[in-house]
């Protein structure tokens, strides 16, 4: 199975995300900002990451630069998943090493989709 990784700190959409991922066959953790969702990732690797860009304590674009900065053999992929939708905030989250973007709200086909493209789902 599977493994995901939900860091937003709107429980409400942690809650919706882990439901979609749960019916596409995802085992799912939470957190609640990038300091604890890589600590989390020090313990264990998900295989992918749903990253918000707007947090307290660390920014999802902080959490990724550090995760990749890191340089595991077993990077995860990550999919920003914000409200954020100008070019430029797209632009950086791929150079930062995002491997997709969604945007909020979403739904079950549009992140299953999303999963696809990095090839997880």
């Amino acid at each position: 199975m599977k493994t995901c990784l939900i860091v937003d700190d709107s429980k409400v959409i942690r809650k919706v995300a882990r439901h979609i991922l749960e019916t596409l066959e995802f085992s799912v953790e939470e957190a609640g900002d990038g300091k604890e969702a890589l600590e989390h990732c020090e313990q264990r690797m998900p295989d992918v990451v749903l990253l918000d860009w707007n947090m307290p304590v660390m920014s999802g674009m902080e959490f990724l630069k550090l995760l990749r900065q890191r340089g595991h053999s077993d990077q995860p992929k990550v999919v920003f998943c914000t409200t954020e939708n100008d070019m430029a905030h797209i632009r950086a989250a791929l150079e930062a090493g995002a491997d997709e973007y969604v945007m909020k709200p979403f739904d079950r086909d549009t992140l299953h989709i999303k999963l696809q493209l990095v090839g997880v789902a």
